[in-house]
């Protein structure tokens, strides 16, 4: 074991290093005070930005997606925006969260496979995430049936629930393209791939437009449901045909690696074990945000209360955007490292990126301090929904502060095949401290609104300590071993070649001995 830990730590350092083994770590040390961690960082930023900026342009592209469908929604009039844009509520919740929270399980296989250079991995594993997101479709789609008699027995009106269930009965075929359209994105991004998802979404985008006009006109609240699948099916054949070329190009090397039906149990085990944390992960915090929703129409003021913190919420949106991308970013750049026997790489990513989150966070709250006098307005001419809106904006401001650390934890701990530590976090500040103290400080301390967002900071705060005493906590020589266990193949391609072709066999030997002794 301790070979295996000389040689981890002897790849993350330069030249002098390899040389000189048992100095690697001082050397590592020594780095944080002269010119190379400097360096060290600015290669990791750029690393970082190449991954990261298109992601967020895809991410803006989905918020423009649906900007644009609730414009058509609301030209359609108040009955079909409000049973539309319930449907689409629900659909979120009960759906698009669960697969998409579903197929991050794939993301740190993927990552790890991929630095470890283990293609057949890569094809199983996206094969048999699409197996399953495509299972789990079937029992979401008879409840998407029967969306009309849930939100009525949650005391929503009947006509706008039987609005809202057309809508959602012509957005099922959305599941099953999700299925296939979630494990391309993740299988990408896990490899560092994020122009093609950029491209393709803004493709999609531009045609979203006129075919909402051709299908609004032609069948009402059911053409703008058709248009958003006909949007993410143009998005997922984009994907589709640039992995198939990707993979054939250069003498189809990467296609005749198969693996795409090398699944055992023990694969399916783990699968599903990493897909369950990381969707509950996910949904809740997701659906943390949709209670503190529902609590607000049970304030004194309601129409105004839920129209400020819905307003709040739509910039919220925007910011998430940024912070999805660093998430995803960090947890391809840590995956990576670790299946590549990098642990000092994937310890120097985790720092740059907890520093690039703390400093997004700090950015963002700004921002949302500074655009509070202009940000109601675009939304509500009502002065009592645009004055709740700059109060609400003040506390979510600090709110921010801690989102984008904890949405970078969360892809750090997604990175290291460990997303159940995110989950137990969640779990303790949203649901442990959010909404009971929201509860306590709006309704019985009658703060109403700020109540709620108080409660939601505090939460908020809580889980950033969780999950940053995890990470402080992590060990990445053995999450290196552990990832090299994961990835491990019968014949490993060495790390890095040496020039002389005697060096080039012993290298090759060593890692054949230590592979074998984690394999």
């Amino acid at each position: 074991m301790s070979a295996i830990s000389k040689q981890g730590e002897n790849l993350s350092t330069n030249n002098k290093a390899n040389r000189h083994p048992s100095s690697a770590s001082s050397h590592t040390k020594k780095c944080y005070f002269n010119g190379n961690f400097v360096k060290m960082v600015v290669e990791e930023l750029r690393i970082q930005q190449g991954l990261a900026l298109p992601l967020v342009a895809m991410n803006v592209a989905w918020f423009g997606k649906l900007a644009i469908t609730t414009a058509f929604l609301g030209h359609l009039g108040e009955l079909n925006l409000a049973g539309g844009a319930l449907g689409f509520s629900f659909a979120n919740v009960t759906g698009f969260s669960l697969l998409n929270g579903l197929s991050g399980g794939m993301e740190p296989i993927c990552g790890q496979a991929h630095g470890a250079n283990n293609v057949r991995l890569l094809h199983k594993t996206l094969l048999m995430t699409t197996l399953l997101l495509l299972l789990v479709t079937l029992p979401l789609s008879f409840l998407w049936l029967n969306v009309d008699k849930i939100l009525i027995c949650f005391g929503q009106q009947q006509e706008i629930s039987i609005v809202a269930k057309t809508y959602v009965s012509y957005l099922i075929p959305d599941l099953f393209i999700k299925s296939l359209l979630c494990p391309l994105k993740a299988y990408l991004s896990s490899q560092c791939m994020t122009l093609p998802t950029m491209f393709s979404s803004a493709v999609a985008l531009a045609f979203h437009i006129p075919v909402n006009i051709l299908l609004s006109k032609a069948m009402g609240l059911r053409g703008v449901s058709v248009a958003v699948w006909i949007t993410d099916l143009m998005v997922m054949v984009l994907l589709a045909i640039y992995v198939v070329i990707h993979e054939r190009r250069n003498g189809s090397i990467l296609w005749k690696q198969g693996g795409w039906w090398d699944q055992s149990l023990k694969d399916w085990i783990r699968l599903i074990k990493l897909s369950g944390s990381c969707c509950l992960n996910t949904c809740l915090e997701w659906w943390c945000y949709e209670i503190l929703l529902l609590l607000t129409g049970h304030l004194a003021n309601t129409k105004e209360a839920v129209g400020a913190l819905a307003i709040v919420l739509n910039f919220d949106y925007l910011l998430f955007a940024v912070m999805l991308s660093l998430a995803t970013c960090v947890s391809t750049r840590v995956s990576n490292e670790l299946g590549a026997n990098r642990a000092g790489g994937a310890r120097k990513s985790t720092r740059v990126s907890l520093a690039l989150g703390i400093i997004s966070g700090c950015i963002g709250g700004l921002i949302m301090v500074a655009s509070r006098g202009i940000w109601g307005k675009l939304f509500s001419h009502d002065k009592g929904v645009i004055k709740g809106v700059k109060k609400a904006m003040l506390l979510m401001a600090l709110v921010e502060l801690f989102n984008f650390p904890v949405t970078v934890c969360g892809g750090i701990l997604r990175g290291t095949a460990r997303p159940w530590l995110g989950m137990y976090a969640n779990l303790g500040g949203f649901y442990f401290l959010t909404l009971p103290l929201g509860v306590v400080f709006a309704f019985k301390l009658h703060l109403g609104l700020a109540g709620l967002l108080i409660g939601l900071l505090i939460g908020v705060a809580t889980c950033f300590i969780l999950l940053l005493i995890f990470i402080v906590r992590i060990n990445w020589v053995e999450e290196a071993t552990k990832a090299q266990k994961l990835v491990c193949t019968p014949r490993p391609q060495v790390q890095e070649v040496p020039r002389n072709e005697v060096n080039d066999v012993i290298q090759t030997k060593e890692n054949d001995q230590l592979r074998s002794l984690t394999c």
